[in-house]
Formats: C-alpha cells, sequence, structure tokens
C-alpha cells in the first residue's frame, strides 16, 4: 500500500468486508483541533458515504470503520469549525483489495478431519517446544554455575 503522510492504517492491506483502524495526525491534529470527523465513502463515485467521529489520543484522532467492496477507500477529514484536509482537493484515496480466495471457506466444501488433527498434533508438539526452551533457558545457567541444588527430602538426611 502507497504510505500517506499523516494517515495510517492498522494493517498493511485494505481488504474488502473488513474492518479497518485509521489513524489521522494531519493538519487538524497539529492545528489543536478538539474534533475531528472522517468523512468517507467508496469506489470512484463516494458510494455509502459517512461521517465518524473520531477519538482523539495522544497519537492523534482515530476511528474504526467496515470496509465495502467497491475498489477504493475515499477519505478526508473535518473538524468542529468545518475547516477541512481534503489532501488539497484531491482527496485521500486507497486501493481495496478483494479477499484472497485462500482465506475464503465455502460452504460446500467438507471440512477434513485430517487436517484439523494436524493442526492439533502441530499445536501440542508447539507447547512442549516452548516448554522445553524455557526449562532449557532457565535451568541451563543454573547447572552452568553450579547454583542448581536438587531438593532433598528430610529422610536423607
Amino acid at each position: 500500500m502507497e504510505l500517506t503522510k499523516n494517515i495510517f492504517f492498522n494493517t498493511d492491506k485494505l481488504i474488502e468486508n473488513t474492518k479497518v483502524k485509521i489513524s489521522y495526525t494531519g493538519e487538524l491534529f497539529q492545528n489543536a483541533s478538539e474534533k475531528v470527523f472522517l468523512h468517507y465513502g467508496f469506489g470512484e463515485n463516494w458510494n455509502n458515504v459517512n461521517d465518524v467521529e473520531m477519538n482523539k489520543t495522544d497519537l492523534g484522532f482515530q476511528a474504526e470503520i467496515q470496509l465495502g467492496e467497491e475498489g477504493t477507500l475515499n477519505l478526508c477529514f473535518k473538524n468542529e469549525n468545518d475547516v477541512w484536509d481534503n489532501n488539497n482537493g484531491q482527496n485521500y484515496i486507497f486501493q481495496v483489495e478483494k479477499t484472497p480466495k485462500e482465506l475464503l471457506v465455502l460452504e460446500d466444501e467438507p471440512v477434513s478431519l485430517g487436517s484439523a488433527r494436524k493442526l492439533r498434533r502441530s499445536y501440542l508438539w508447539s507447547k512442549k517446544i516452548r516448554l522445553a526452551v524455557y526449562k532449557i533457558i532457565t535451568y541451563l545457567p543454573r547447572l552452568i554455575s553450579g547454583n542448581y541444588k536438587r531438593k532433598v527430602s528430610k529422610e536423607q538426611n
């Protein structure tokens, strides 16, 4: 995705029918506006136009929106005094990508129990490996330094 100064997304790709968080640190934020509204729509004709009040944070103004399917996301911003930041009349336009086919779950496709078992098995192995690494990191330095003492039961004393 092409980077735009002062507008940030919580994802590297805008994918249709997903939610995205938008952060704005442009001139309205820099000029200490109290309220900023996100004005957005989709496609060349600005379909499904909405206005959303953004939340003010230390890092800028933020809002979360649901993306449509029209191909582009068009943005501009205004503050409580109707001062607009619309990229000098060009608006901010971002490409919205189609949902990748590998992420789609089709209802007609049967779910394989074999693949579920493989996932479960790999999950269990990953937990075992993490536990082994934790034990090595925790106890190996003690063994090397000689500070590792086994607990001696009272019967052996």
